[in-house]
């Protein structure tokens, strides 16, 4: 069992500790793969590993992913646990394989020393009708909020004809969408000679897999988004119209303590060419409500950004300071305020939601069947089918209605 925690990184290499696992013979084993992104996911962690601990008791835990590698003694400390795997163990069938008892409890290196993203096949993503394909590993930056870089190392790429050998492998294994996945994605290719750009990676990709139905890109950098992505994203369909960007704030001050090398301009420009390239582009973001310093204008800014801007899927965290990071030894605006800005973040993303949903009601669009009956548009919209139809197919719908999160669509067939 893998229980997975995080982002779509973590998806993907769970899905490889899942082939792993079952070559080495370890069906007992219960993997938690954990994210450290916020404190409270790693309280969320060790909440889920005590849960399952009681509903398998018996059943070996072994924790891995980016709390395991920042904190391993401290999971290995918990009674629950039997071993702690760091980022790149994880993906060892030798290490996945060994038992606690002779291996010893923590098998943990230092991930700042790993010089390579090695490639990893995939055979199976679990039923579900998209998989991910990894192209870079680790982040070169250092925002002040962030402790990802130390769990993750230094940014390596994957090499372009690895990429685009497994997207035409997955492809042909009958995957409907393929996602590219990373630590920042956009930094993919500045460690390879000639320094090729994410957009020229995009455009070999859709170019060497005709046979690729739809390609997604996971979070993007919006410092660092090139002219190549908007040519493909203008030229190719079968690039999906949704751009999720990694803002964080939108007020140039509090932009700067954060250390992004974007500001308030920036995304306003990148949002307006995107939209140029292709009108029926919808744009999701990431967002940190109540960073230390942040002044209620400033968070009032923020929320004027995201109106004016037309974000419609928003991830809203409240701050919450990682032990380490810079931003924890600024001063700290009170937990209570973050909570309540992050809820009218999410009150004024569930009303863009509501908006954007309410203009595709009578659209005809192409539909990828995750469920027989829930498939997911282009602009990542899920959409619950009145009729079944078979997963990872995509087929046309026209949208009847919507409520609350999800519209509702009549397949129609082939998709137009």
């Amino acid at each position: 069992m893998i229980v997975t925690l995080g982002c779509r990184l973590n998806a993907f290499e769970s899905e490889v500790m899942r082939g792993e696992a079952a070559a080495a013979g370890r069906h007992d084993l219960i993997v938690v793969n954990t994210c450290a992104v916020t404190s409270e996911a790693v309280r969320q962690a060790r909440q889920t590993i005590r849960r399952l601990h009681r509903d398998h008791p018996g059943r070996p835990i072994v924790v891995t992913g980016c709390a395991a590698q920042l904190e391993p003694e401290r999971f290995a400390a918990m009674p629950e646990v039997n071993r702690v795997l760091g980022n790149s163990e994880k993906l060892s069938r030798h290490h996945l394989a060994a038992d606690g008892a002779t291996a010893g409890p923590v098998a943990v290196a230092d991930i700042m020393t790993v010089p390579e993203a090695a490639p990893h096949l995939v055979n199976g993503f679990d039923g579900r009708a998209r998989a991910f394909l990894q192209i870079q590993q680790g982040c070169d930056h250092r925002c002040t909020f962030c402790i990802i870089p130390f769990a993750r190392g230094p940014h390596r790429s994957l090499p372009a004809e690895r990429i685009i050998s497994e997207a035409r492998r997955l492809s042909r294994a009958g995957f409907g969408e393929l996602v590219l996945t990373g630590v920042d994605i956009c930094s993919w290719g500045r460690d390879i000679g000639g320094r090729p750009a994410l957009g020229e990676l995009v455009c070999q990709l859709l170019d060497h897999v005709p046979e690729l139905p739809r390609l997604r890109l996971s979070t993007l950098d919006p410092a660092a988004v090139d002219a190549a992505l908007l040519t493909a994203l203008a030229a190719d369909p079968r690039l999906m119209p949704h751009w999720h960007l990694s803002v964080q704030a939108l007020h140039d001050m509090v932009l700067k303590r954060m250390r992004r090398r974007h500001d308030r301009a920036a995304v306003f420009a990148l949002v307006e060419q995107a939209r140029r390239a292709r009108p029926d582009i919808v744009f999701g973001a990431d967002l940190i409500a109540g960073f230390p310093t942040e002044s209620e204008a400033m968070f009032a800014a923020t929320c004027d950004a995201v109106v004016e801007l037309g974000l419609v899927w928003l991830h809203v965290f409240p701050f919450s300071p990682r032990p380490g990071t810079p931003a924890a030894r600024m001063p700290q605006v009170a937990p209570d305020i973050r909570r309540e800005r992050a809820a009218r973040l999410r009150a004024l993303g569930e009303q863009a939601r509501v908006r954007h949903l309410a203009t595709q009601v009578g659209r005809r669009v192409d539909v990828l069947v995750e469920q027989a009956d829930l498939g997911r548009a282009p602009d990542y919209a899920p959409v619950r089918l009145s009729t079944p139809s078979t997963p990872g197919t995509i087929v046309g719908v026209r949208i009847t209605g919507c409520a609350g999160d999800q519209l509702f669509g009549e397949p129609m067939g082939q998709p137009g």
